[in-house]
């Protein structure tokens, strides 16, 4: 047998890793699409072969006409205990189809954590307050409220004027109000005040 040299240079460009151009491309991917399409078709049909020879096989057709009432009768109980028997194996098969599938889905997780690559889900971004948080967390048992609000100590200025006072008047109490910038600052400043 003989190779066709412009499918054998085909394949050559190809395996360099050379550029395929779009519209090739586009035409690859319909030809594989159309190719998928009819073998997909053909299989339906197969299938559909394949059961309708069962069903000839299984289910031959019944001639009731000249039956008696007694054949009739056992051939009904007949028919019901085939049926029962089948629908035990079909409930066996979707058990067991159910298990797998379920057998399945766990070790795709475990190859998801052995990779350590996990599906991250997409998350909202959702206004949620303290009080809200500690009843999903605590349930009934919540019964304190959070508001930091009302529990803040209430300041007069009278207050913060004799504190203000206090601090530059005595620096060696508070040292570490004094440190940093502002502290020096407030001290530069007293010291101003106090040799005008």
């Amino acid at each position: 047998t003989q190779t066709d040299p412009t499918r054998e240079s085909n394949f050559m460009c190809l395996s360099n890793k050379s550029k395929i151009s779009a519209s090739r491309k586009l035409m690859l991917k319909s030809l594989m699409v159309a190719k998928a399409k009819e073998e997909l078709e053909q299989e339906m049909e197969e299938k559909e072969e394949q059961k309708a020879k069962y069903l000839e096989e299984k289910s031959p057709p019944l001639q009731a006409s000249s039956m008696s009432l007694a054949e009739l009768q056992t051939l009904c109980e007949e028919l019901h205990t085939k049926i029962d028997t089948v629908d035990e194996e079909r409930y066996d098969i979707e058990a067991k189809v159910m298990h797998n599938n379920r057998e399945i889905k766990d070790l795709n997780i475990k190859v998801l954590d052995l990779r350590g690559k996990f599906k991250r889900p997409s998350l909202r971004r959702v206004r949620v307050s303290a009080d809200a948080i500690l009843r999903s967390l605590l349930g009934s048992k919540h019964k304190v409220s959070l508001d930091l609000r009302a529990n803040l100590k209430s300041v007069k200025k009278e207050d913060t004027e004799k504190e203000k006072t206090v601090e530059v008047s005595d620096w060696r109490k508070n040292v570490e109000a004094m440190s940093g910038m502002e502290g020096r600052k407030k001290m530069f400043d007293a010291a101003k005040g106090q040799n005008q």
